[in-house]
């Protein structure tokens, strides 16, 4: 895809799941790929997969000097930033009254934090690319997802930040993307905190009936190269959206039932 040829391209989260998979479609596009994750062997390892001209940056988006380094160091390598692909995430599965505050505070600074550190440091240089910004959020963004209260309030905080900043530069030429999947194959739900803040292991979904990340990734690319402003993906995804838009009761009963159906549901 020529869109991408000799871009700049930033992606956080990059080093498994979505944010890998968008690192590899990018890379093979002929962009220059930023990959920001906290495992630097890891990345290192997996770099020559993404393409010839890849930078390795160790950060944890939840710390604020991180986020600004995979910035400078992008700015002294390349000189500017087309695209901040906003993937790095973390999830959750608890009840709210079994829960640790400390989740969820966890969840906030990972996932709405880090979207909002690496954005500011990046705006002025996207600003002057008339680049675009993604934030990768979740259907959980637009219609709740109960043991999820972390993730979903981070989620839904994260389109708002984005859905503000795409206004404020409706006339500066810059692109925001909030683009949302649907239940994608991934490491996230066996890395996902369980009440007391430890993760829990294992995923309770059949991982091998998900959409592929690779898929995603490439529905992400193809909404890049058209600058769109919003992509909500799976059918199951955009029937939620829509249902809980127009019958939000009948929607959350819906969703209660779903997901009590999961193995070892925090509802039993």
């Amino acid at each position: 895809m020529d869109f991408f040829k000799d871009k700049v391209v930033i992606v956080t989260g990059a080093s498994s799941g979505i944010g890998l998979a968008a690192a590899r479609r990018f890379g093979s596009a002929g962009a220059k790929v930023v990959m920001a994750a906290r495992s630097l062997d890891k990345m290192l390892d997996l770099a020559p997969s993404v393409g010839e001209d890849v930078l390795c940056v160790k950060a944890d988006v939840s710390v604020e000097s991180d986020c600004r380094e995979i910035i400078d160091q992008t700015i002294a390598r390349w000189g500017r930033i087309d695209i901040l692909v906003n993937n790095a995430g973390l999830s959750m599965r608890a009840m709210v009254r079994d829960m640790d505050l400390s989740v969820i505070r966890r969840l906030m600074d990972v996932n709405f934090w880090g979207t909002v550190y690496c954005t500011k440091y990046a705006l002025p240089h996207l600003l002057a690319s008339k680049g675009q910004v993604v934030g990768v959020v979740s259907i959980a963004a637009y219609s709740a997802l109960p043991a999820r209260s972390g993730y979903s309030s981070s989620k839904y905080a994260v389109r708002g930040f984005l859905d503000t900043l795409r206004i404020e530069h409706l006339k500066d030429g810059l692109g925001v993307l909030v683009f949302a999947p649907g239940y994608t194959s991934s490491n996230v739900r066996n890395a996902a905190l369980t009440a007391d803040g430890t993760p829990q292991g294992e995923t309770p979904l059949e991982e091998g009936k998900l959409m592929s990340a690779e898929e995603c990734a490439d529905i992400l690319a193809r909404a890049l190269s058209k600058r769109r402003s919003e992509v909500i993906l799976t059918p199951l995804g955009k029937a939620t959206v829509f249902m809980h838009r127009l019958f939000p009761r009948l929607t959350d009963r819906m969703t209660y039932s779903f997901i009590a159906k999961e193995k070892d549901s925090p509802f039993k």
